[in-house]
């Protein structure tokens, strides 16, 4: 099984960028699940390259100015000087449309309309073109790809509002 694993993408001492929010799912000690670890966009350094389960490269990386060692995935990192725009919104958040989003001049979605991101769009091409992230959101009846400039988020938080009771 090991023979089929993809080389590892990324070597000792080298700096990498997380691309999302990094959270515990149980397996960081002293911390609750699912309280926030490492915020994307943070920079680290490769101290360890190994595997789980046998069919996935996991990293143990640094984040210096976070001063926590976290293990990430190889699909969680970009090389640290790889372009990079941060991001207002995750795959599972709630928007809203800020303008009205239409296809072929039919509008498919009103302000207001309340859509789920299912992905974030985030190639060279598409943030060139549009000065942005953008995403693929999910609308009643409909996917659109569609700019993070046209997007709310469905409630305001606070950076300390991650999780109900979850302290930081």
């Amino acid at each position: 099984m090991l023979d089929s694993l993809p080389p590892p993408r990324f070597d000792y001492g080298s700096e990498v960028r997380v691309i999302r929010n990094l959270r515990n799912d149980g397996t960081y000690p002293g911390v609750d699940t699912g309280v926030l670890l490492v915020r994307r966009g943070a920079i680290g350094v490769i101290r360890d390259v190994g595997t789980f389960l046998q069919d996935q490269v996991i990293y143990t990386v640094h984040f210096t100015k976070e001063d926590i060692i976290v293990g990430c995935r190889d699909r969680e990192l970009i090389a640290a000087e790889a372009p990079w725009m941060p991001n207002r919104y995750e795959y599972g958040d709630k928007v809203k449309a800020h303008v009205s989003l239409g296809v072929a001049g039919q509008v498919v979605a009103e302000v207001g309309d309340i859509g789920e991101v299912i992905k974030v769009v985030r190639d060279e091409a598409t943030m060139k073109a549009i000065g942005s992230v953008a995403y693929h959101v999910r609308f009643p009846g409909r996917t659109l790809q569609v700019p993070e400039q046209a997007l709310d988020p469905l409630y305001e938080m606070s950076d300390n509002m991650d999780l109900p009771g979850a302290a930081e």
